[in-house]
């Protein structure tokens, strides 16, 4: 007899189902039709040109294309000088900058959540780096970094890296003293000189993090003060699974966008416009853009398995 009610639950549900697709679908349309109108058209036209031998009319204009086959393709990975190189020096900076990141917009997002003074004009400066100059903002930061260390007449020259702004070999000593492991303490030294990088790329993670802890309910922190749990195990235990999802989203987008900043794309941009080879310029581009997708792949993949769904 409950055959009939049940039928009608199932409808309604796929109704609302499809009801969410559908408004899903709206939502994202502007950015579907601006990829296909502006992005895979071009995608689609570098996989052609690293295939073929771009010759331009510099008389009456346009261009020819001539079949290379995989020749292009074996100049980069085979016989060119430092594209290997580049490519996987790109990867390691990714595997070192992704979690620098995720792990300061999070603490940055849970410090900006909190109510106090100017906490809107602090939210501002920390997006100010997505707004302004990047080479701006580098300046800036290595000026303040070496105000911070006392000046910047009394900073010594081995201190003042062109880079880093500074030596960390004092910290390198210390931790080795403390018998911290060789390889935790390249890891903390390389995140330090890496500071000022690493507020420039995490203004929209914060951003994103922020509304995701703005969206927690206030009735899950409150439940678990009276179960007994203290602010760390609140944390871990609330905080951090809600928001899992947008963890997974800001691990895409830095990965994107440390992709978008490497060395290894402006070696293939150079390539194509500075030396007016189009075809090792496009087939470095689809390289390395193969191997970004590959590693965004599997790093989705595990992360995916920890993200938790609230409903």
């Amino acid at each position: 007899m409950d055959t009939q009610p049940k039928a009608k639950k199932r409808r309604s549900a796929m109704t609302l189902r499809r009801r969410e697709m559908v408004s899903g679908l709206l939502f994202i349309s502007p950015w579907l039709v601006g990829v296909s109108l502006f992005f895979v058209f071009n995608v689609i036209q570098s996989v052609r040109y690293s295939f073929h031998d771009l010759e331009i009319d510099r008389v009456y204009g346009g261009f020819d294309l001539h079949w290379a086959g995989l020749a292009h393709f074996r100049n980069i990975l085979l016989e060119h000088g430092s594209f290997n190189q580049e490519m996987l020096t790109s990867v390691g900076l990714m595997l070192v900058n992704v979690p620098l990141i995720i792990f300061f917009s999070l603490l940055m997002a849970v410090i900006l959540n909190r109510e106090f003074l100017g906490r809107g004009a602090v939210r501002a400066i920390f997006f100010l780096p997505v707004v302004m100059a990047t080479d701006a903002i580098t300046g800036t930061m290595q000026l303040i970094l070496q105000m911070m260390l006392g000046g910047v007449s009394s900073v010594p020259p081995e201190m003042m890296a062109e880079q880093t702004g500074f030596s960390a070999n004092i910290l390198v000593f210390m931790l080795l003293d403390f018998g911290v492991p060789t390889q935790v303490v390249d890891y903390i030294v390389q995140a330090i000189q890496m500071l000022h990088e690493t507020i420039r790329a995490s203004g929209v993670q914060i951003l994103i993090f922020l509304a995701a802890l703005q969206a927690i309910p206030s009735s899950m922190h409150e439940v678990a003060q009276i179960e007994g749990a203290t602010a760390y195990e609140a944390f871990w235990k609330v905080t951090i699974p809600m928001v899992s999802p947008l963890i997974l989203t800001n691990v895409v987008y830095t990965i994107v966008d440390s992709y978008a900043q490497s060395s290894v794309v402006q070696m293939a941009r150079d390539a194509a416009f500075t030396n007016q080879n189009f075809g090792v310029g496009s087939a470095m581009s689809i390289t390395s853009a193969l191997l970004a997708l590959f590693m965004l792949f599997i790093i989705s993949f595990f992360i995916s398995r920890k993200v938790f769904y609230y409903n």
